[in-house]
């Protein structure tokens, strides 16, 4: 008896039945090993030496070149009244010999013009003795300039010059570079010192701080921020949507959940209210703090010796558009990992994985694929890329015997490798890892260093092994811990690297996988600026709550709009076994994002809860793979526009002041408005941009602006924008059965709708296709089909 109760309890922990104790997250804001690095300190330090642009010293029109010249300032401090004030005032050199350096400098300034939208604005803090030629952020490597776009006026104290879309000023002294949309209207400017005259507040202007410590050099590059505007994006972040009055830190971290203000996935690049958008082209430290400190002021506090900035003009899909053609636009993943994806802290062994497979099948889960976490090496964790032969005695034969039955295998692997891990020894001697200061490792861990190309081959290496056994995609995890004192081998230290880090991480995974499957896809937890090439990525280790599905959400808005089309989230929570109220509310949300998994900590499979949740999971999960024709045409028109699927909802309406205060309810693509139930009820206030929106599951008719929505029987509210024909499909238990040759065009129109349009995109397809419908006495019949032939589609009047 006591030994079979043993037993038992070993089976338990070894299939993940009990939860196994985890590593604890670090403290926020503590000094402690990869804490994130806020550079704004650097600027509030009156031991560092201040210099403030001044005037614009000479300027070449016709090359966009010119000089800047920057007053020296130091902090000094006065008491008055019982209190210490600290304010920046001039400051003479204090080099020695004075004849050798510059107490008021001259440095390059440089305007390019990228697009008749896109404005590059350089400035350098000193000379450039190792000039980055290319930038792994850029998706051809280098920036286009595009003169011929932009004309050239003289104006009174100045330069002027104007594309279509928009003009630039830039004035000698005060020096002040001053952007303007193509109706005259100022969107944001440089800060002198003299527009902070009328204030007892000291704020820097642009500026460039020079250290104490070690005469390094670090950018804060000052614009204007004026009266009601708003800042949205800065990668995944999960605090309040609009980013104006925060200061936000952008440095990859392992944030340990999504309910503070650290990232996996901080994104140099964020958009304004006022039809503008900025992308910082870092990969150094930098920290933006917008209006926090002075609310008129923003200040881009950025770690590097120079300051290279893109503006981009327009709204937020104009915005969108150009920072993805920079930048690079999401490639579109295969149609199967659209499907619904299993998974849980950990499944650990073939048996459980035919075993898993086997039951959502019996239960009519439609499911295309089964995710392998961190369980399937010989110890938990300790990954070294092969199948423990104890417990997969043949993975090769079950992942084609899944693959018969519609399902794709996911396997979990990181960057990171233990003493202990047989691989370790061989990272070692062929110099693969990132090393510290004496050529030693920074961690116990050896990080693979992604900037060596051997390294990528090597690694690229072991994942082709494991694609020739059938294996489908690789979650991507972790890359938030390059080590920031670290020696890399592109001859750089971490101060450059680490944001870098999940970028060449991405990438290398990314590339392996389209060169052995002919698909780009990945499940990555961390990103930086260009990462969006390597969808998907997901949100983190989620805390299983209201307050942390609501955060996913808003991680996830923000993440759409810094150039992420894709993007999914562990459905139901993380950390702990997902209440049944939770999961029953946040499975639609999954549903309605552009790629859906369930994942976490055990249970996870949704027979393992009551019969009323099983039936319910089904409900939601038949809605998702019904839509999967709009999901699918969705998907590659957001990939093609540098649009998000989970959009916020000024995107589509950015004329609507209301459009820009919402961020609990978002459009899933360009015509379903959805708004997820964030507590234990049954309705929600929901707000609707102009126009007439008819509820999904209800058939309810509602106009613009704020309603009280009851939910339908799946427990989330989702509306269809009037005169959209929405196409669905036969219910398949995986995408492999899909019946492409049969659609239905459901027709959410009102009374007074006389037509509908629907897109369409077969996975055999090359473009998408719009099919108009007509209405026809009760019903409306299709007027034009450039997929005859291919595709029949019968219409339903949704009524």
């Amino acid at each position: 008896m006591k030994n079979s109760k043993l037993t038992a309890l070993f089976s338990a922990l070894m299939f993940g039945f009990i939860a196994v104790p985890k590593a604890s997250a670090q403290i926020q804001n503590a000094e402690v090993l990869n804490a994130p690095i806020d550079i704004s300190k650097d600027f509030q330090n009156y031991l560092n030496t201040f210099y403030f642009a001044d005037e614009l010293a000479s300027f070449d029109p016709a090359t966009g070149k010119g000089t800047i010249k920057y007053l020296r300032y130091n902090y000094k401090t006065r008491q008055a009244f019982n209190n210490m004030m600290m304010k920046p005032d001039v400051e003479k050199a204090n080099e020695f010999p004075t004849t050798e350096y510059a107490e008021s400098p001259v440095l390059p300034f440089e305007i390019q013009f990228v697009s008749d939208r896109t404005v590059r604005i350089k400035t350098t803090s000193g000379p450039q003795f190792h000039p980055q030629k290319e930038s792994l952020m850029l998706v051809d490597g280098v920036a286009p300039n595009h003169p011929e776009l932009w004309k050239y006026s003289k104006i009174e104290g100045g330069h002027s010059y104007t594309s279509k879309h928009g003009r630039v000023e830039i004035l000698t002294k005060p020096w002040h570079v001053k952007i303007y949309d193509e109706k005259g209207k100022m969107l944001t400017s440089t800060l002198h010192d003299t527009d902070f005259k009328n204030t007892y507040t000291p704020t820097l202007p642009f500026s460039y701080v020079r250290r104490n410590s070690d005469y390094s050099r670090s950018m804060g590059a000052a614009f204007s921020l004026e009266p009601d505007e708003k800042i949205f994006g800065c990668g995944e972040s999960f605090t309040q949507f609009n980013k104006r009055g925060q200061k936000v830190v952008l440095w990859t971290d392992d944030a340990n959940g999504i309910q503070n203000e650290t990232m996996y996935k901080p994104i140099p690049f964020y958009m304004s209210s006022r039809g503008y958008g900025v992308f910082m082209h870092h990969s150094t430290p930098i920290t933006v703090d917008f209006g926090k400190y002075f609310s008129s002021a923003n200040e881009m506090y950025i770690g590097d010796d120079e300051a290279d900035l893109f503006f981009f003009i327009g709204e937020p899909k104009d915005v969108l558009d150009q920072y993805t053609n920079l930048t690079g636009k999401a490639a579109m993943p295969p149609l199967w990992s659209f499907g619904f994806w299993m998974s849980r802290i950990t499944y650990f062994s073939e048996k459980e994985g035919r075993d898993v497979a086997r039951d959502l099948r019996k239960y009519k889960i439609p499911t295309d694929v089964i995710h392998f976490d961190t369980g399937w090496f010989d110890v938990d964790w300790r990954n070294n890329y092969e199948f423990a032969k104890s417990r997969f005695p043949d993975a090769t034969k079950m992942m084609s015997d899944l693959k018969k039955d519609g399902f794709q295998v996911c396997l979990w692997q990181l960057p990171y490798f233990t003493p202990k891990n047989t691989l370790f020894p061989e990272i070692m001697e062929k110099n693969l890892a990132v090393r510290d200061r004496k050529g030693n490792l920074p961690y116990e861990d050896a990080v693979l260093d992604f900037s060596n190309p051997e390294t990528i081959a090597w690694y690229q290496g072991k994942l082709k092994k494991l694609f020739d056994e059938g294996v489908a995609v690789f979650k991507v995890d972790f890359g938030e811990a390059a080590p920031p004192d670290g020696i890399y081998h592109s001859g750089r230290t971490g101060f450059y690297e680490h944001n870098l880090y999940p970028l060449r991480y991405n990438k290398a995974v990314a590339e392996i996988t389209q060169k052995e499957k002919g698909y780009t896809l990945i499940w990555a937890r961390s990103t930086w600026a260009g990462s969006q090439r390597y969808p998907l990525h997901w949100g983190g280790d989620s805390e299983t709550s209201n307050g942390a599905m609501s955060a996913e959400l808003r991680g996830g808005l923000s993440l759409g709009l810094s150039g992420f089309s894709f993007w999914s989230h562990d459905v139901g929570g993380f950390a702990t076994k997902s209440p049944e109220n939770i999961y029953r509310r946040w499975t639609p949300f999954g549903m309605f994002t552009s790629h859906v998994r369930s994942h976490g900590e055990p249970p996870r499979e949704p027979w393992l809860y009551s019969k009323e949740f099983l039936e319910g999971f089904r409900k939601a999960d038949n809605m998702r793979y019904e839509l999967m024709p709009y999901i699918y045409a969705q998907a590659k028109e957001s990939s093609q526009k540098g649009l998000p699927m989970m959009r916020a909802l000024f995107v589509e309406y950015p004329n609507d002041p209301g459009a820009w205060l919402v961020d609990n309810e978002y459009l899933f693509g360009s015509s379903i408005l959805v708004a997820p139930l964030f507590e234990d009820v049954e309705e929600r206030d929901v707000y609707l941009p102009e126009g007439t929106w008819i509820d999904y599951q209800t058939k309810k008719v509602y106009q613009s602006g704020w309603h009280k929505i009851k939910a339908g029987e799946v427990p989330i509210v989702v509306l269809i924008k009037d005169g959209t024909a929405i196409p669905h499909i036969g219910l398949a238990q995986s995408t492999k059965d899909m019946d492409w040759s049969k659609l239905t065009l459901k027709v959410y129109a009102s009374d007074k709708t006389t037509s509908a349009t629907a897109k369409v995109f077969l996975p055999d397809g090359d473009a998408v296709q719009e099919i108009k419908v007509t209405k026809n006495g009760n019903n409306f019949d299709v007027t034009g089909n450039p997929l005859n032939g291919k595709t029949t589609f019968k219409t339903e009047w949704i009524k």
